[in-house]
């Protein structure tokens, strides 16, 4: 097997041989996608966060790999569910809260920590960031070496809109119903967030889209995508953590 690709079609022995062959001071570093089941209005699959950040630590894997950094870069199962009750008023949605998510992340991390060098959470959903960063945060205090990485590009839309659209139409385009896409409301997020706090995203947006799906194409998502590896690659290998926990 290569042990650069899927932590999860590895076994035990596979991990140890890794452990055992690498190099004095050649880190072994998890790649955790970590992304949600929610509403992504009625065009995109629930599984869209998850889908954007196991996208992008595969390809994270894969191009630091082919760099000859000196390090294995597994990528694990992912956390497929996160801290999304504003998202609680549509179906399909399952949230387990920030609470629950903060434990899960904090345990995975010391357990993951037994035996690899360094774990990266990479982030499909901006709701799971409290929960990350006090976690991480936590796990840097017991001298972990753990990081967290967004899906992030700059100008994206809030949710299901153009950005995360067009994502899935390069990475995922037999997933996408392009014909129900309905633009939502488009209002800056610091805006809505007053009334999201009281009754989630229902309150300002009937169809749960934040932005305007219908302008979205794969050559966009190409692109975008292109640009949050750019990001992730130059994050990784600066390896400088702030004080929340993210790479930057």
């Amino acid at each position: 097997m290569a042990v650069r690709g899927e932590l999860g079609g590895s076994t035990s022995n596979d991990l140890h041989a890794l452990l055992e062959r690498r190099l004095p001071g050649q880190p072994v570093t998890i790649l955790v996608p970590v992304g949600s089941t929610e509403q992504h209005g009625p065009h995109l699959p629930l599984d869209t966060d998850t889908r954007i950040a196991q996208a992008l630590s595969r390809a994270l894997a894969a191009q630091l790999a082919t760099a000859g950094t000196g390090s294995d870069w597994p990528v694990a199962p992912a956390i497929a569910y996160g801290a999304s009750g504003e998202h609680q008023s549509f179906a399909g949605t399952i949230s387990i809260g920030t609470e629950a998510l903060t434990h899960l992340v904090l345990e995975y991390g010391r357990s993951a920590c037994c035996w690899a060098s360094r774990v990266v959470f990479v982030n499909g959903h901006g709701g799971n960031v409290p929960a990350l960063v006090d976690a991480v945060v936590r796990l840097r205090s017991e001298e972990r070496d753990v990081a967290w990485l967004p899906c992030a590009v700059p100008g994206a839309d809030a949710h299901a809109g153009h950005t995360e659209t067009s994502l899935l139409l390069h990475l995922s385009p037999d997933e996408v119903r392009f014909d129900r896409a309905l633009a939502g409301n488009s209002a800056p997020l610091s805006d809505l967030l007053p009334a999201m706090r009281s009754g989630g995203v229902a309150a300002v947006s009937a169809v749960g889209v934040l932005g305007d799906p219908t302008t979205a194409t794969a050559d966009d998502g190409r692109r975008l995508f292109a640009e949050m590896v750019a990001c992730g690659i130059a994050a990784i290998e600066n390896w400088t953590v702030g004080t929340n926990g993210m790479l930057r």
